[in-house]
């Protein structure tokens, strides 16, 4: 391992690291009044995650027809209050079943 280039690398990612999670603590000082700011860093975190997580739920199983079913079934199962597990184990056992009928066909 090249500690010359390493060693920036590490500094850069450790100092914006530290800059993200400092920079709100130093910035609002005082409790957010607006409903807006507020609902909006409210739903910042699920919005995120969303638009991390659903590209790759899409595009994972390589065929994007069975990765429509497992999503189609978690969403259902998760619309319907069942538990994480419940949903995760639903749509994994689709997905399968989906590959396994377009192996068939």
């Amino acid at each position: 391992m090249n500690w010359a280039v390493f060693l920036p690398y590490l500094a850069v990612t450790a100092g914006v690291t530290y800059l993200i999670r400092m920079l709100p603590l130093t910035v609002f000082r005082r409790e957010i009044k607006s409903r807006f700011i507020r609902s909006f860093l409210t739903y910042i975190p699920y919005a995120v995650l969303g638009a991390m997580t659903f590209p790759d739920v899409i595009f994972c199983t390589g065929d994007v027809r069975t990765a429509v079913c497992g999503t189609a079934v978690a969403v259902a199962l998760a619309w319907r209050g069942r538990s994480l597990l419940t949903v995760a184990l639903a749509a994994c056992c689709a997905v399968a079943l989906a590959q396994a009928v377009l192996l068939l066909i």
